[in-house]
């Protein structure tokens, strides 16, 4: 990707936000990275110069580096400036945007810039934002030759790479998988930052208009191969994992279906059915996350409820959220483990009216979720979209992370930083 012209490869917005602020700690490492053969000019933008100073300083303390500071770039914009925004696209090849929720702040960003002819990476986990910006944007991003790849940090490349993974190391045709997460925790409990909780609150409370855009979309369905994977029940028991487990109402569901459109219509892939679910324990934990999903579906509906939700997050999520978020211990002490368990057809079996005679099981490991792993995933899905610009789809768009870096060596670079990919088991039955 040319970069000659700008002044940095790299501009992380918002990075004096919660989530920004490890964004910016990942870019530092990866500035240093021993694999790293070029300098890497990189810049930090939000609206308070002193915040940004502070978060660099805080990087710089973290990581060693008392000189931090003064080898970054500060940018002031704000995202309600148009111009500010149009002035930070300018001078980055690739825009980190940590700003959310994106429904209501990250248009102005893609907008800002495909018309300044930068590329931009976000972490959203919104379906109906990421799918909107798809149906408004990706010709525009086309024409101009931009990457605007949304859902990059946990929601969702562990899902939509790990498929792809799954699909990769498959002796055949993967037509089905069931993904399982498992949070795990130290003694001090996990806790999440409220500005996941109030995408959360924000999407559920306007559900209705992501059923009316993929109505309006109008898309012919993609083909099912093999037999059709069923549904389980809102509550059900996964013995693979000894665990109870409930559907994983994230977008990860949205954003592998979209891949494997993409993969099926471009490439001609055959496309991989896909269900998300994520793994709560024994029956106590059941029993409280059945009483938080009820408070929060009931109050979610109506204007004052979704302000009440807003308002005391860690009250009506049974303490897993806080406006505080975690605490570095809470944040050294927790992994995340995503099981995916597959199956298909050998190689000379046909799909129509035969059993699935392959099974395989695959795991995505790696530290915290949602700010560890989500930094790392975001840089190095920046760092593909910097040196491995060959193996991109051939025009910009607007992509999801597995249509975009599906011929990449993106699971390679997360395998080198912490998030590892690996088979654990693989039958013909």
């Amino acid at each position: 990707m040319a970069t000659q012209q700008r002044p940095f490869h790299l501009v992380v917005f918002g990075a004096s936000g919660f989530t920004g602020q490890f964004v910016t700690e990942e870019v530092a490492r990866e500035q240093v990275s021993p694999e790293r053969t070029s300098h890497l000019p990189w810049a930090v933008a939000g609206r308070s110069r002193e915040k940004l100073l502070r978060v660099l300083e805080r990087a710089a303390m973290k990581l060693g580096r008392p000189t931090l500071s003064s080898e970054v770039g500060i940018i002031i914009c704000d995202i309600t400036n148009p111009a500010s925004l149009d002035e930070m696209a300018k001078q980055a090849t690739v825009v980190l945007n940590c700003v959310g929720p994106y429904r209501f702040y990250g248009e102005p960003v893609i907008k800002a810039c495909i018309e300044n002819g930068t590329s931009c990476i976000d972490i959203s986990g919104e379906p109906q934002f990421l799918e909107l910006m798809y149906w408004k944007y990706h010709e525009k991003a086309a024409e101009k030759g931009v990457y605007i790849i949304g859902s990059s940090g946990f929601d969702s490349i562990p899902a939509d790479l790990g498929v792809i993974y799954t699909r990769n190391k498959m002796n055949g045709t993967l037509t089905a998988v069931e993904s399982f997460l498992t949070i795990s925790s130290g003694p001090e409990g996990l806790c999440v930052h409220d500005g996941t909780w109030k995408s959360a609150v924000y999407g559920f409370g306007d559900k209705s208009n992501l059923k009316k855009l993929r109505n309006e979309s109008d898309m012919k369905p993609v083909p099912i191969v093999g037999p059709k994977l069923k549904r389980r029940w809102p509550i059900s028991y996964c013995r693979e994992l000894n665990s109870y487990s409930i559907p994983f109402l994230g977008a990860d569901v949205s954003v592998v279906k979209r891949t494997q459109r993409y993969l099926h219509e471009n490439l001609e892939q055959s496309p991989v059915q896909y269900a998300a679910y994520i793994n709560v324990g024994g029956i106590t934990s059941v029993i409280k996350l059945m009483f938080a999903g009820l408070f929060f579906l009931f109050f979610v509906r109506f204007g004052i409820g979704r302000q009440l939700l807003i308002k005391f997050p860690w009250l009506f999520s049974f303490g897993y959220f806080s406006k505080q978020g975690p605490t570095q211990k809470q944040i050294d002490a927790s992994s995340f483990t995503m099981t995916f368990f597959g199956q298909g057809f050998s190689q000379g079996v046909s799909p129509v009216k035969n059993k699935p005679n392959i099974r395989i099981c695959t795991q995505v490991k790696g530290p915290e979720a949602g700010y560890v792993s989500t930094s790392i995933a975001m840089v190095q899905a920046a760092m593909i979209l910097l040196n491995d610009a060959s193996d991109l789809p051939k025009a910009g768009g607007v992509f999801t992370p597995g249509a975009a870096f599906s011929r990449t060596k993106l699971i390679d670079r997360l395998n080198e930083h912490g998030i590892e990919f690996s088979v654990i088991s693989s039958t013909e039955v």
